[in-house]
């Protein structure tokens, strides 16, 4: 492939309904590739239907399913999407233009972020940046379980034009993102050996998020779309401490569950009505 070649990786699972229309935005580049972490549903048909090559790799560290395709590359640059983000044709110019005439090495995109159906200017969204177009040799490894980072060598430029983002549809698509990364960040937080947990922690932490976010940041800004951003967010990290709080019991849940099983089992074979459920099993 010629020497300013661009290969576009793409991490999915489940992604049925964003994948296609992602898909659409990239036919401008040289080779797609797309890592299939466990989808259940048409992710891997509409990959495949588009041209695809489909790598099946599943893992609960976005860094290792990032770094899992790189060996695949056969092009000397390589971009990663999200199947919620588009790439608009002024966008795809720019990062050619750049590709073919810049003396960089990787590039960095400033996201404009679609939440509940409407563009965000505040709230923390406004200043969302994400490094995510490498020439191949320079980029080394993804590290960071839930917020992973490039590690690569050379000089970055930040692209003009932004990348879109379709994120935040829904409640419900909300809460099964947040279901998985809360797990994790509550795992690292008590590999980090954070403080036991109490009732105001829950308050604390979640009441300092949605100020930050709603106050400080000035989401409110957004209208009710705005407020409810930061309201979820403040729910997401309440999660992340029930979560701690759920893996510092001492006993653990598993163990305190499994001595009321012992418990019931004990009465059962104590139980008056063991012989009579012998009589009719005989």
């Amino acid at each position: 492939m010629k020497n300013h070649a661009l290969t576009a990786i793409i991490l999915a699972k489940n992604e049925e309904q964003m994948l296609a229309n992602c898909l659409e935005t990239l036919k401008w580049v040289d080779q797609v590739i797309v890592v299939n972490d466990g989808s259940t549903d048409r992710t891997v048909e509409i990959a495949e239907n588009f041209g695809a090559k489909v790598i099946h790799f599943e893992h609960s560290s976005f860094a290792r399913l990032r770094n899992q395709p790189l060996k695949q590359v056969e092009t000397d640059w390589l971009m990663y999407i999200d199947p919620d983000e588009r790439i608009t044709p002024t966008l795809a110019k720019e990062i050619m233009v750049r590709i073919e005439t810049g003396n960089y090495q990787a590039f960095t995109f400033k996201r404009k972020n679609i939440c509940y159906g409407q563009e965000f200017n505040h709230g923390g969204w406004q200043n969302d940046e994400v490094t995510r177009v490498f020439q191949k040799q320079a980029l080394k490894e993804w590290q960071g379980q839930v917020h992973e980072s490039p590690v690569y060598e050379g000089q970055n430029f930040t692209l003009t034009t932004p990348l879109i983002h379709l994120t935040h549809r829904n409640t419900q698509d909300n809460l099964r993102k947040s279901a998985e990364w809360t797990r994790i960040e509550a795992e690292l937080l008590v590999k980090a050996d954070v403080s036991p947990v109490k009732f105001f922690t829950l308050l604390r932490k979640g009441g300092m998020e949605f100020f930050r976010r709603a106050i400080m940041q000035k989401g409110y800004k957004d209208g009710m779309a705005g407020l409810v951003e930061a309201l979820v967010q403040g729910l997401n990290k309440i999660m992340v401490y029930i979560q701690v709080w759920e893996l510092q019991q001492n006993p653990s849940l598993t163990d305190q569950y499994r001595q009321h099983e012992i418990k019931i089992v004990k009465q059962w074979q104590e139980s008056d009505l063991q012989q009579l459920i012998k009589q009719k099993t005989s």
